[in-house]
């Protein structure tokens, strides 16, 4: 396997692959929502930029995370549930997961995760925080989303395909899509 592959897990229990991806979670949010936020408005602050954002910015902020945080669970359950998986590339699920989120939007936690670092770049008041997330949308959309598609096309073929073609990317579906 080469390293930007895709590894599908191995049947294992849904407890060790919730528990893979609490961690994955958590470490995820840990380095991106807290970690390199924080770095970049300590490096704000030592150019002599200063942000602030109001105590009802802040709450809105918390419910917008908050909520994008329980898709991401609610996805993460799908994967691990019926996709005897996990959200990660090298624990990928063997089976293709169309329920829940997925009905309306093809990557729901891609969204959510997007969504909920607008929302630390909100509670920050940073605008740097906001173009740090901005470039991350754009890394995951013509980088990661493309190889991520090629192997969903290559492992789910024509199921893939059909779903690809109904289901958009970044809009949400009004009507959920049944295979």
């Amino acid at each position: 396997m080469r390293w930007f592959e895709t590894r599908v897990a191995v049947t294992t229990s849904s407890a060790l692959n919730a528990f893979k991806t609490a961690l994955q979670i958590l470490a995820f949010w840990a380095v991106f929502y807290a970690l390199l936020p924080t770095g970049i408005v300590w490096l704000e602050a030592l150019a002599g930029v200063t942000n602030s954002s109001s105590v009802a910015v802040k709450v809105v902020a918390a419910l917008v995370f908050a909520a994008f945080g329980l898709l991401a669970l609610s996805c993460s359950y799908q994967l691990v549930v019926h996709g005897i998986g996990t959200p990660l590339p090298l624990d990928a699920p063997q089976h293709f997961v169309v329920r829940g989120a997925y009905r309306y939007i093809r990557n729901p936690m891609a969204l959510g995760s997007f969504a909920q670092g607008f929302a630390v770049a909100l509670w920050h008041g940073s605008i740097s925080v906001a173009i740090y997330v901005y470039i991350g949308c754009l890394i995951w959309n013509y980088i990661a989303r493309p190889w991520e598609e090629r192997d969903l096309e290559r492992r789910f073929g024509m199921a893939f395909l059909k779903y690809q073609n109904a289901v958009r990317c970044w809009i949400p579906r009004v009507s959920p899509y049944k295979p």
